[in-house]
This record gives structure tokens, C-alpha cells and sequence, in this order.
């Protein structure tokens, strides 16, 4: 290849342009007067974006709906916005190389949209799910499996087993430079930790000329740790990635490289705020990645400029002049908090983008310790003084005191008491900010004073069910959890033929024992959760294979069951006659939008060879490090411009590069396949546009 080409990243041919957004959260407080429709505007400026700046595909890192079943105003709402931004005339540059029936062998279509003859797509998307939208029910479907059987998005990444995940990446080629896409969508954090522990998840590779090939998953899981197991460590994925696209943190914390791993990972956090957390108050951005034949990748972090603007502040008011012991202190706290929202507000003014999309109100916390004897002031009166000025006016007041330090009786040591006898004084509020509900309860029992502690029940099993209770709406799930686990321990007790005198030390050994275990306690927590589901009417199917952290309430509407109609529509496989009736026996080149005859390599069978991932826990042998070092990219140069939004550009240069012909056409691939190896506007965005403005 020409200096020129290796220099001009715009160059249309050989040049990979993608954007990368997250966490939409698309529904999200669709109920509130004022930010009901911000989730949908972020959506709709990221689609903007993608357009304006002609990229070859959109990739969304998963939740791009708050809730598990969405409305029908909001999926309404998006799908409205994928048609018009998404579908024209404009060709679709991609060669899909590797098996799309194994890509997307879960959908009733598998093969990608761009490629089907009954459409016309100019923005491809790719999506994975998130814990938010994860698949549900006896179908094992989500609201992104609707959008990709309407043909306005390529779902990818779902792996339903639960015990081993196989990663079969998308092959994707423009002129010279090649990608592998993969994929993960949502999968319980323990689960996923426990299956890399055992080496039960493999990354598939293209067995032919691998240096070639830019290697990138996209993955939404919980990247800081809640716990022993609650994380997915970056060592626990392979080395011979690129760049890791991590969802599900809200943070934009942008372009981070592991040195450990050799490998870039891109968070780009979500596109609306969904708490007053202090991870939110961060700019919120889509990063727009350009991959060229050398393996040279280049980001540019474009700051989204209709996202409601978000201001937090910590007050401690031992800190400050105010006396706890005068009459007026909650008068005169009150009004200090006051003076603190108006200059957050002037603030929010002075940088406001001028985007006319871009609401007039911001979101404002003010965090008060008020430990020390300090009195509270009633804080829906404070709010109703900005009801006009402010998105959040009941909630802009989070007071909360610190905890404090006893000695123990002779022991000499220190225990832990709370000024505060409430679950959200318990928690210390950083973790409060990021919790999880299993969490919270997990860790209420692990703070309780001794008599306050469960002796049957397990924090495990109790935590899961709230979760279930809250996020999934399963109104038997902490009912049900309770008489299986009771059920258990009896059968254990009567299996002993424990006595009276015997029954406490029988049951705190069997608890004990019993949390030791940790997959007989996840798959009796499932099995209860199933009795908990079939008890439910039958058209209401919410039941969750892959579910995970967070902590919000559906909010959906729910039909009628007067029409008596039941799941029959639910999609069936019949995966083989779809790949047979569209195989690969067409010679017309699979490049562009005139190629749609011949899917490229969606019926040619592939040769795969299976194999676990290199161990995550420790360091890659000699031999692989040799073999990594003449194929790995090195990362030359890091170049940040003057601002700390701006464009940052990564040179990977390859040592030793394998064969770099441009590929022909159909008649040059017939035959071949693909071998892998295994390595260890004002306008409400809901509302269709009127007859006016569509016929132009």
C-alpha cells in the first residue's frame, strides 16, 4: 500500500469509520413531565452524528432500552427514529465474510439487514443486550430481537447457555482493512466470572493470516468491582484483543489502555443520566473509531450537546459557619442550600451549548452531611422553590450523616454504629450511588447486630429475589424463594433426624455449608424463580435467563387480556431452510448495495475448532508472547489535542504483515470460507412527523 493511503484517514476506501455509543437507556423517567423525552433526544443526536458523519455502522455496547419489555410510546418512539435515520439509498460499503446463520442463528432472519433484498438500510446497527433488555420469557426474547425481525438492527452476542459461551466474531472487510467483531451481551456477573475461572468461555479466530485482522469486542458487564465475583476483571479477557467496548458503566471514562493485556478499552458511559450519582456528571459523548488497513486505529470523542445538563455538589456542614444549636439553624441551612442551587443554576446557564434540543432546566443534587447535631429542613418545600427552574426539584436535597466509632466493651477494639437506623445511612453513599438491590441486602444482614441476622434464609438468595421482585416484577419471587429454602432445610432436618436439642446447630451447619456451594444455591434461586413464574397469567412472559445488576422498576403498559391471545407468534428457529434458501451459490459480489443477490458468506459452511481462552489468571506463556509479539500491534503514539474532550489518536503498527491484496470479487471467495482457531428539532420525538413535513 502507498504512503498516501497510510496517512489520509479519510480515505473512503479502506478506512473502517464506525460510531460507538451505550447504556441509552431509551424509556427511561418516560413519565416525567419534563424528562420524559431526554433518552429519546440523546438517541436521536448519536443517530445524527452516525449520518453526518457517514459511518460504515453504528454499535451500541447494549441497554439501548431502560426497561426489560418498553412501552409502546417508547418503542414506537425508536423505532420511528432507526427508520428515518437508518434506511436509504446511501450503499453500505461492508463485506460480511464470515457464517451470518452462525452470527445470527438465535433471530428468525440471520443475516444482516443491509444485505436483504426486501430493504434498503444506509446505517447498519449493531447491538448487543444489556442487563436492562436482556432477553425474557419462554421465547427467550427482548425488545432488541422486535427491532431486528422489523429489520432496523442487527442483534448480536446472545449466548443463552448457562455454562459455556463460544464467541464467533462477525468478519467484516472494507477494501483492505479487515474486522472481527465480537460480541457478549449481558450475562449475571457471578455466572460470567465463574465460567472464566473454568475456562468455559472461548474467543474463536480466524485461523488464516490472523495479524491481519483488527480484533474488538463489545461487552456490557459490571467493569468496578461490587464484590469478590460481582466484576469481570480485564485479565479475565483475551490478549489478542484490540479494543474492548465496555458497556454498562455510566461514567464516560473514554480510552484507557491495559498494559497487562495489551489491549484498549473504550467506555463510553451512557447517553442520559439515569441517578444523581456522581459518575453521571461527566460529559456525556459518542466516540467515533476509524480502523485502516495498517491496523492504525484513530478516536475522536464527540461530546453529545442535547444531553440535560447535570450539577453535583457535596456540602458538610460541620465545615462551615452555621451553628447547630441556633434556634433559626434550619432556616438559616435551608437558606445556605439555597444560595448553593443558584449559583449551580447560573453555572448551568453560562454553559449551556445554545443547542435548542438541549433543555433549560438541569438536574441538581446538593449532598448534605448534616452529623453533628444539625437539623434537617423539609425538602419538598425546598423543591417547590425551583418546581420552574429545575428537572428534579423533589429530589435536588440527599441529606445523610456519617457513621461513628465505639469502643467495644473490654475488647479494646472499635465497632461500627450508625447515627442512623434506615438502609440508606447504612451503606456509605458512594457505594449507595452505584448499589445494586442484592447488594444492599446482602450487605444490611452483614451490618445487623447478631440477633438481627438470618439463620435459615440466605443473604444470597433473599438479595436475588428483591432483585427479581423489583426489576422483573415477580410478585411470588420472595415468596416462593422463602418456602423453597424452608422446604430444604426441612428435608435436610428429617433426612437427619435431628432432635429438638439439635435443630439450631443442624441448621446454622447446613446454612454454612449450603453457601459454600455456590451453583446448587444459584440453581436452586432459579428453580424457585421458575415456580414464581409459572404462577403468573399466561401472555405475561418476563422470565429472565440472563439477568444482572440494577435497580429500577419496570414501567410498562400491559394489554389487555381480554383477547385471549397467547405467545403462538414467538419465533421459530427453523434455522435450516433459512440457510439453504440463502446460500452462497450466487456469483454477484456480496460488496454494496448492488450485491444482494449473493449473501457472501452467510451459506458457506465454515470449519471451526473449538478450545477454552487462555488462562485469565495468569500471564501468557513464551511461546504465545513470542507469537503475540510479531502479530500483536504495538501501540506507538497516544495524542491528546488541547482539550480533555478532544480527538485521541492510537498508531498500531504490525511487525510482520501477512498477505494485504485487495480482495475480489464473488468469484475469487466461491469456495473458500472461513477456518477459525480457538485462543486460550422542539418536536416530541414519540409523535410521528405530520403529513406536511413527510411529503417533501
Amino acid at each position: 500500500m502507498s504512503t498516501q493511503e497510510d496517512e489520509t484517514w479519510d480515505d473512503d476506501e479502506n478506512t473502517i469509520k464506525f460510531l460507538v455509543a451505550s447504556d441509552v437507556h431509551l424509556g427511561y423517567a418516560e413519565k416525567d413531565a419534563k424528562r420524559g423525552h431526554d433518552s429519546l433526544v440523546a438517541f436521536e443526536e448519536v443517530l445524527q452524528i452516525a449520518k453526518k458523519e457517514q459511518v460504515d455502522f453504528l454499535l451500541l455496547g447494549g441497554d439501548l432500552f431502560h426497561e426489560n419489555k418498553p412501552s409502546r410510546k417508547v418503542l414506537h418512539g425508536c423505532m420511528c427514529l432507526l427508520r428515518q435515520y437508518c434506511m436509504g439509498d446511501r450503499p453500505c460499503q461492508l463485506e460480511f465474510l464470515s457464517d451470518q446463520s452462525v452470527n445470527f442463528g438465535h433471530s428468525r432472519f440471520p443475516f444482516v439487514n443491509y444485505e436483504d433484498p426486501n430493504l434498503n438500510v444506509s446505517l447498519p446497527v449493531f447491538s448487543i443486550h444489556g442487563n436492562h433488555d436482556d432477553p425474557a420469557g419462554s421465547g427467550n426474547l427482548c425488545a432488541l430481537d422486535i427491532l431486528s425481525a422489523a429489520g432496523l438492527v442487527n442483534h448480536f452476542g446472545q449466548h443463552p447457555s448457562l455454562d459455556h459461551v463460544e464467541m464467533t466474531p462477525m468478519l467484516l472487510q472494507k477494501g483492505r482493512t479487515k474486522l472481527a467483531l465480537y460480541g457478549l451481551g449481558s450475562i449475571r456477573d457471578e455466572r460470567l466470572h465463574r465460567m472464566f475461572v473454568r475456562k468455559s468461555v472461548t474467543m474463536l479466530r480466524p485461523r488464516e493470516n490472523q495479524d491481519e485482522w483488527v480484533n474488538i469486542l463489545t461487552f456490557h458487564q459490571n467493569r468496578v468491582k461490587h464484590g469478590e465475583k460481582n466484576y469481570i476483571p480485564e485479565q479475565f479477557l483475551d490478549s489478542f484483543l484490540d479494543l474492548v467496548v465496555w458497556g454498562h458503566e455510566h461514567d464516560a471514562r473514554g480510552l484507557e489502555r491495559n498494559d497487562v493485556q495489551d489491549f484498549i478499552v473504550l467506555q463510553p458511559g451512557s447517553t442520559v443520566a439515569t441517578s444523581l450519582a456522581e459518575g453521571e456528571t461527566l460529559p456525556k459523548k459518542a466516540f467515533l473509531v476509524r480502523v485502516k488497513p495498517s491496523r492504525k486505529m484513530k478516536f475522536e470523542a464527540i461530546p453529545l450537546q442535547t444531553v440535560r445538563q447535570f450539577y453535583l455538589k457535596d456540602i458538610v456542614l460541620a465545615d462551615t459557619t452555621l451553628d447547630p444549636n441556633d434556634p433559626e439553624a434550619a432556616e438559616k441551612i435551608a437558606a445556605f442550600c439555597q444560595e448553593k442551587v443558584e449559583e449551580l443554576l447560573c453555572r448551568a446557564e453560562e454553559e449551556h451549548t445554545g443547542n435548542k434540543r438541549q433543555p433549560k432546566e438541569p438536574l441538581i443534587r446538593l449532598k448534605i452531611e448534616y452529623s453533628g447535631g444539625f437539623p434537617m429542613f423539609n425538602t419538598n418545600r425546598f423543591g417547590q422553590m425551583f418546581t420552574d427552574r429545575v428537572a428534579n426539584a423533589r429530589e435536588i436535597i440527599h441529606f445523610y450523616r456519617k457513621k461513628v466509632y465505639e469502643k467495644k466493651g473490654g475488647g479494646g477494639g472499635k465497632e461500627e454504629k450508625w447515627e442512623d437506623e434506615d438502609l440508606t445511612t447504612m451503606i456509605p453513599r458512594e457505594a449507595l450511588d452505584m448499589a445494586r438491590v442484592e447488594d444492599l441486602v446482602k450487605r444490611f444482614f452483614a451490618e445487623a447486630e447478631q440477633n438481627g441476622r438470618m439463620s435459615l434464609l440466605t443473604e444470597k438468595g433473599m438479595g436475588e429475589a428483591v432483585k427479581e421482585f423489583v426489576d422483573k416484577e415477580e410478585k411470588d419471587s420472595i415468596q416462593e424463594l422463602v418456602k423453597w429454602q424452608v422446604e430444604k432445610m426441612q428435608k435436610h432436618l428429617r433426612d437427619r433426624k435431628a432432635g429438638e436439642e439439635k435443630i439450631e446447630e443442624e441448621i446454622h451447619q447446613f446454612r454454612q455449608a449450603y453457601q459454600q456451594h455456590a451453583e446448587e444455591e444459584d440453581e436452586d434461586i432459579q428453580l424457585a424463580f421458575e415456580r414464581s413464574r409459572s404462577k403468573r397469567p399466561a401472555d405475561d412472559d418476563r422470565s429472565d435467563i440472563m439477568d444482572d445488576d440494577d435497580d429500577d422498576l419496570s414501567d410498562e403498559d400491559h394489554p389487555a387480556p381480554t383477547r385471549g391471545r397467547g405467545r403462538g407468534r414467538g419465533r421459530g428457529r427453523g434455522r435450516g431452510a433459512t440457510t439453504t434458501s440463502r446460500g452462497r451459490g450466487a456469483t454477484t459480489t456480496s460488496r454494496g448495495r448492488g450485491s444482494r443477490g449473493g449473501r457472501g458468506g452467510r451459506g458457506k459452511k465454515s470449519v471451526v475448532t473449538g478450545g477454552s481462552i487462555v488462562d485469565a489468571l495468569q500471564n501468557s506463556s513464551s511461546s504465545r508472547s513470542s507469537q503475540r509479539s510479531a502479530a500483536k500491534p504495538s501501540y506507538m503514539e497516544m495524542s491528546d489535542s488541547e482539550e480533555e474532550d478532544s480527538d485521541r489518536g492510537f498508531s498500531m503498527s504490525s511487525k510482520s504483515k501477512g498477505n494485504s491484496k485487495p480482495r475480489g470479487g464473488a468469484s475469487q471467495r466461491k469456495g473458500r470460507g472461513i477456518a477459525y482457531d480457538s485462543e486460550d428539532s422542539e418536536d416530541d420525538p414519540f409523535t410521528m412527523p405530520s403529513a406536511k413535513k413527510s411529503r417533501r
